[in-house]
């Protein structure tokens, strides 16, 4: 059986983070009565495109750590990887739940970052592996 503690870490907090980001739109749609859409409610708005921006890029980052693990990067790099995602997530989904533009920026450069420092570390890695 193949264990990744670093990814099992991330996404268990990943998991909690969309939770985090799924309630207050639950609790916005029964207060303005819409079931579906958001209507011309600019706050569920915002609440729905903090939720599905992670909902976008969480998956990708988890697959980069868990790819960077199972391929023997060190542990230093695949933390790394995790902590750049889960703190990038964070920082965006509070910029746009405060709609603080440089915290957006923030998170999704970190994100980003994650992205392609895991893209470069991981083909690095397989080169390195004789994978390719």
């Amino acid at each position: 059986m193949v264990q990744l503690p670093i990814t099992v870490h991330a996404a268990v907090v990943l998991a909690v983070m969309l939770v985090l980001l799924s309630l207050p739109i639950s609790m916005r749609r029964r207060k303005a009565k819409i079931s579906l859409g958001v209507g011309e409610d600019k706050a569920l708005q915002n609440l729905v495109r903090a939720q599905g921006n992670f909902t976008e890029y969480a998956p990708m980052g988890l697959i980069l750590v868990a790819l960077l693990e199972m391929s023997g990067a060190g542990a230093r790099t695949v933390w790394i990887e995790a902590g750049l995602l889960v703190v990038g997530r964070l920082v965006h989904a509070a910029g746009m739940w405060a709609m603080v533009l440089p915290l957006r920026v923030t998170g999704t450069f970190l994100t980003q970052a994650m992205l392609i420092y895991g893209a470069i570390t991981l083909t690095m890695t397989a080169f390195q592996n004789h994978l390719f």
